[in-house]
């Protein structure tokens, strides 16, 4: 069974999603602040953390560094009040998979979960190898042609986003959704800065290029 941590200081709110969580068949263990949910997930293995950012002690987002150092790969959900973009960004720049904003409909939390629980199902294999680029999704590290290559968390991200959908083309919108978690604002270019800092690191001093430009519809990574 599907085992779930919550972390989550209102002890209404923890309630209720608790029981909602439950008559879906999944367990449930709830913290009710930073510090003491640090010592608990150390203590047992979960398979999916849904985390407050407003919690004593220590605030969500240091949690979500805690947990991300000790697990690379268990999805964190951040459940909170905090609904700008900046707060947005932050979470998910610290290591959250998903962020979603109180108040909530619970059917989208419960899709949203099982979103997590499908991606990390299919991410078993932890190395993805195209032509002469390898990406360790353990180690977080890339390398091409033997070649070790330093990326920011932002550009491992994006380029795992585009060999993942090899052969398939993803507009701006979608890379900055799943990158960024934001829904995407066409007066800013940063998904295509990003696009090229990656080309510089990944591409530069290579004769085969891979990530490639569709004119009107976004990217495509080839092989």
């Amino acid at each position: 069974m599907v085992q779930i941590f919550l972390v989550e200081d209102e002890e209404r709110v923890a309630a209720f999603i608790e029981k909602a969580l439950r008559e879906n068949n999944y367990e449930v263990d709830i913290s009710g602040d930073g510090a003491e949910a640090i010592r608990q997930f150390a203590n047992k293995p979960y398979d999916v953390v849904i985390l407050d950012v407003n919690l004593p002690y220590l605030n969500g987002i240091e949690v979500c560094r805690y947990i991300r150092q000790k697990d690379k790969n268990i999805p964190i959900l951040m459940l909170t009040a905090l609904d700008s973009i900046n707060d947005k960004v932050n979470g998910l720049n610290t290591g959250a998979d998903d962020y979603m904003v109180k108040p909530f409909h619970f059917k989208e939390l419960i899709a949203r979960i099982e979103a997590l629980l499908r991606r990390k199902n299919t991410d078993t294999n932890p190395l993805i190898t195209l032509g002469d680029l390898t990406l360790d999704t353990n180690s977080n590290t890339v390398e091409r042609a033997g070649h070790k290559i330093t990326l920011t968390t932002k550009e491992y991200a994006l380029l795992e986003l585009l060999m993942r959908n090899s052969n398939k083309i993803l507009s701006r919108q979608i890379i900055a959704e799943k990158v960024w978690g934001i829904e995407f604002d066409t007066g800013t270019n940063v998904v295509d800065v990003y696009v090229n800092y990656l080309r510089n690191k990944v591409e530069k001093g290579f004769a085969t290029k891979h990530i490639h430009t569709v004119v009107g519809k976004g990217y495509i990574f080839k092989v």
